[in-house]
């Protein structure tokens, strides 16, 4: 759970108070995410969740409030972004970027029935048929462009010859040629709230949404929805792919890719942990986390697949 910054009740009224959601009732500290605080408030116009951005500046801040504007014009389910009674998408408090969002009502599930994970694999194809604003970034904040940074704090380490020997392997299998769009580039379990029923579910929190390709993203829902004790469930895979595929059919060259985008998500969530743990905010109880997603990659590029057989074998 990510806690940055502690607000007292008068601090949370005085938010609430901006954008004219009345008196405040309750409120808490939500679990999950790694960059931001999350509040849960309850007021007398509803409940809402507080996002203090502990990482993004006003204008990444105000570019993720858009994107959420974006996804609402084209009808695609997720956090509804709530403006200032002034007509503003952030508020800063304390120096820090403040965004209110509706909040979803559901629970997070760490297993998904294969009926859901085919639902979310089309809710990801709907994603990637959305046209990507101009403003979004062209690579991923933790993908290999940034692989390098380790060196820079720990060039001796064993995790630094395998990242670097892994992207390699994983360059051998990208092409500029694959299809971009707009993902979510951080589809885990967390990152999910299923409805009471489990019959459906929505994707939230698109902090980090990029214009990338889209494989990558599939490969990403894989690795999030997907991993058993630092394996893939191939089946599981299946089932989002399926689900995918029903309304926003992969290429030939985008299918061939999906074993190498599968392990790259990996490979890349490996690395934002041992950077974020490791370096930017170390903290020793999480030091180790990035070994879970190296060993999930390492478990993929193993199984020695290739191309659509890696998920219908």
């Amino acid at each position: 759970m990510a806690q940055y910054t502690t607000l007292n009740e008068i601090e949370v009224q005085d938010i609430a108070n901006s954008y004219s959601l009345g008196k405040v009732l309750s409120f808490k500290v939500l679990s999950g995410g790694s960059e931001n605080t999350n509040y849960c408030v309850t007021t007398g116009k509803g409940k809402f969740v507080f996002t203090i951005c502990e990482q993004k500046t006003l204008q990444g801040a105000e570019e993720l409030a858009q994107s959420l504007a974006h996804l609402a014009t084209h009808n695609f389910a997720t956090s509804e972004i709530i403006q200032t009674a002034k007509g503003e998408n952030v508020h800063l408090k304390n120096g820090k970027p403040v965004l209110v969002k509706s909040y979803l009502e559901g629970k997070i599930l760490e297993d998904f029935s294969p009926q859901l994970l085919q639902y979310l694999g089309a809710e990801l194809g709907k994603l990637h048929k959305i046209p990507a604003p101009d403003y979004l970034p062209k690579i991923i904040n933790y993908g290999m462009e940034y692989f390098e940074e380790v060196k820079d704090y720990a060039p001796d380490s064993a995790f630094y010859q395998w990242l670097l020997e892994t992207k390699v392997y994983i360059q051998e299998f990208l092409s500029e040629d694959l299809p971009r769009a707009l993902i979510h580039s951080d589809v885990f379990y967390s990152n999910v709230i299923v409805a009471a029923d489990e019959q459906t579910a929505v994707i939230m929190d698109f902090e980090e949404a990029t214009d990338y390709y889209r494989v990558f993203d599939i490969g990403m829902m894989i690795v999030g929805l997907c991993t058993e004790n630092r394996t893939v469930n191939f089946t599981k895979a299946n089932n989002i792919l399926e689900g995918y595929q029903r309304v926003n059919p992969l290429s030939d060259l985008e299918l061939k890719a999906l074993p190498a985008a599968t392990i790259y998500a990996a490979t890349a969530t490996a690395f934002w942990r041992h950077r974020q743990f490791n370096h930017v905010f170390p903290d020793v109880a999480q030091m180790k986390r990035y070994e879970e997603m190296r060993d999930v990659a390492d478990f993929v590029r193993g199984a020695n697949i290739k191309g659509s057989q890696f998920f219908y074998s």
